[in-house]
């Protein structure tokens, strides 16, 4: 592929790259999208086998207020299904004590997946994408703003832009990328100081041929304070034939092996439901912490969605050839798919 120069170098393939790519495409302009990773979806990452549901390792919900969203959605013809939660849930409150079957409330404002994973909105993304368009396996390791736009150096080679737009998370941005000249103290104290949304999360899911939890007496939905799994859920999909349960689990556990994180599920499920819990089809898990083009360490303790939305992010840098993109910057639904699609329609008015 050749370095000509174009009009708008967008740094991260996720949700937010992708949308940004595809408006400005349908306005006719020249985009070259850089992923550090050998696919597309960034933090959107659904794992599916032929005979399981679908396996949400990254975002999975959105709710009927995430109108950005829904609207893309309707624009790709994909639809979504309420979540399961049942009309109980397994409560477990303390350690020293067993675990409740509690009745929820009705629930006015349910949760919704996306019909085939949330995966299908970046894959219809892609494929209105020019396959041009994108650059996989390719890090980005400075930014430089010269007289005429912007260069681009990757592990691999200097990119030329008129505008870039990154798309990674803000502390990630901050943490590995030189920018020439230096950013603000504005910006850049906000960007070490900014949460990454996920960064901490293991999200494991356990596929099923039955689901058992759906029995009188029982549930799919589990809220514990013992853990290791703080919450889990039904992850079936839409049509009931294709079984699974996806939570989250205590990101401290990031640091054993995959091995003792799927016993420490089970034994907690075990709990729960019995042996049946060790039939199991497959087990998917994703330490996000461990994902170096997501996650890059703190330097000092961190509050959860801490300066996300900030105003910071809200106006371009290296005299308006610099925007820094991505959901942890949506002034509204900060975080969530719809913080991204929001994020990307920002950016988009701007350019």
């Amino acid at each position: 592929m050749n370095n000509k120069k174009s009009e708008v170098l967008i740094i991260g393939a996720g949700l937010t790259g992708l949308t940004l790519a595809y408006l400005l495409q349908k306005r006719n302009i020249s985009v070259k999208i850089i992923e550090a990773r050998e696919r597309v979806g960034g933090r959107i990452y659904t794992q599916q086998g032929a005979s399981t549901t679908t396996q949400e390792m990254g975002a999975t919900w959105l709710s009927k207020y995430h109108l950005s969203l829904l609207d893309l959605l309707k624009e790709l013809h994909l639809t979504t299904f309420e979540q399961v939660m049942g009309r109980t849930a397994i409560y477990e409150p303390i350690s020293t004590s067993n675990y409740q079957l509690v009745e929820l409330p009705p629930n006015n404002d349910p949760s919704f997946r996306v019909v085939g994973g949330s995966s299908q909105i970046i894959k219809s993304l892609k494929e209105k994408l020019a396959p041009e368009s994108f650059c996989l396996g390719e890090f980005v390791e400075g930014v430089e703003g010269v007289e005429d736009g912007v260069e681009v150096r990757t592990n691999t080679r200097t990119l030329t832009a008129s505008k870039v737009v990154s798309t990674l998370p803000p502390y990630l941005f901050y943490k590995k990328i030189a920018v020439k000249p230096a950013l603000p103290a504005s910006l850049t104290n906000i960007m070490e100081q900014t949460h990454t949304w996920m960064g901490e999360s293991i999200k494991v899911c356990l596929t099923y041929e039955k689901p058992f939890w759906r029995a009188a007496g029982k549930s799919g939905t589990i809220f514990s304070n013992v853990g290791p799994v703080p919450e889990m859920y039904d992850h079936s999909n839409k049509e009931a034939t294709k079984f699974g349960l996806k939570g989250f689990m205590d990101g401290s556990y990031f640091s054993v092996t995959k091995e003792e994180r799927l016993e420490r599920v089970l034994t907690q499920l075990t709990k729960y439901f019995g042996s049946v819990v060790r039939d199991f089809l497959t087990y998917e898990e994703v330490v996000w912490r461990n994902e170096t083009f997501t996650f890059s360490p703190y330097t000092s303790p961190m509050i959860p969605h801490r300066n996300n939305g900030h105003l910071v992010y809200q106006v371009p840098y290296l005299d308006g050839k610099l925007w820094i993109a991505g959901s942890e910057t949506a002034r509204n639904a900060p975080g969530y798919m719809e913080g991204a699609v929001r994020s990307a329609a920002f950016i988009n008015a701007q350019l």
